[in-house]
């Protein structure tokens, strides 16, 4: 059985710093994608950042680009988002998220939340202002 569990969320002040940390498990394969995405209250999951199975690349939507880090963790079944800059707009349920398919489309396949098979529960991320 697949479970991906995300942990590191909480509440912080606007411009703080936040760090997530999602572990997949129950994979049968070694290589597969990686993504986080979130969803604030009364709108749509939407992408946030991504790292593709062959681990060459990262993407990032525009809202955080240059304020977030997504990074492969200690373990290759682990990924991290290191958030900075943190905005209240930033408030939101994060998930992360595995796609299986090995894939070699575009930065573009990976922003939608079909091409994933499996998703964590998530953890609340809510910053004051």
């Amino acid at each position: 059985q697949v479970q991906l569990v995300e942990s590191g969320g909480g509440l912080v002040q606007a411009g703080g710093s936040l760090r997530l940390s999602c572990t997949a498990s129950g994979l049968l394969s070694r290589s597969y994608t990686m993504g986080w995405f979130r969803q604030a209250p009364g709108k749509e999951r939407e992408f946030v950042s991504v790292i593709p199975w062959s681990g060459r690349s990262t993407y990032y939507s525009d809202s955080v680009k240059g304020r977030f880090t997504v990074s492969t963790g200690v373990t290759r079944n682990t990924i991290d988002l290191q958030m900075s800059s943190l905005k209240p707009e930033d408030t939101a349920v994060y998930y992360c998220a595995v796609d299986t398919r090995l894939s070699s489309a575009g930065s573009d396949y990976y922003t939608h939340r079909g091409t994933y098979d499996y998703w964590g529960q998530g953890t609340q991320v809510t910053v004051s202002s």
